[in-house]
């Protein structure tokens, strides 16, 4: 079931101070990590290599927009995307999962999701965005959140959802 969430708008400020603080507690931790994306086109990667000294913590990002590239680049599988579909929980660890294998680091955040102003249908309507966090042990966790608003609010909100969600996940 997804989480409603309305978040404000996220200018590249806030969202760059969501970044600072997953980059103290990776720095910390002595962990490195890499994205996935799919419906935020590489903003997260953006964000997090905005910030100066980001070459010591962060990987890669990989921009994996269509399904095809989900395969050849993450190892998701086709039987996953026509069973489940690209924006599903399932795609997203897969995502996650992919990212740490490829890229060699500790943990990675994914992202897909339907960004809009179409492609929504009933059951995924827009807005609609499913996120996966690899961590260092291993483990994959998800969640889908149904965000307000237009295209670029959805994709600043999904940046916002993605670094705040492996925040609280180090710190627990």
């Amino acid at each position: 079931m997804a989480k409603t969430r309305h978040y404000k708008s996220h200018d590249d400020e806030s969202l760059q101070l969501l970044a600072s603080a997953l980059a103290a507690e990776l720095t910390m931790m002595g962990c490195t990590l890499a994205t996935a994306e799919s419906c935020t086109g590489g903003l997260l990667a953006k964000i997090c290599t905005d910030l100066p000294g980001s070459s010591e913590w962060f990987r890669c990002g990989l921009v994996t927009y269509s399904n095809r590239a989900k395969q050849v680049f993450l190892g998701v599988d086709a039987a996953d995307i026509h069973r489940f579909g690209a924006v599903s929980e399932e795609v997203a660890a897969t995502m996650a999962r992919g990212a740490v294998e490829e890229s060699d680091a500790d943990m990675a955040l994914s992202t897909t999701g339907i960004a809009g102003p179409d492609g929504g249908t009933p059951d995924k309507p827009v807005g609609t965005v499913c996120f996966g966090w690899a961590l260092p042990d291993g483990v994959v966790e998800t969640e889908t959140h149904l965000l307000a608003g237009g295209r670029d609010d959805v994709r600043r909100a999904s940046v916002a959802v993605a670094l705040t969600g492996l925040l609280q996940r180090l710190k627990t």
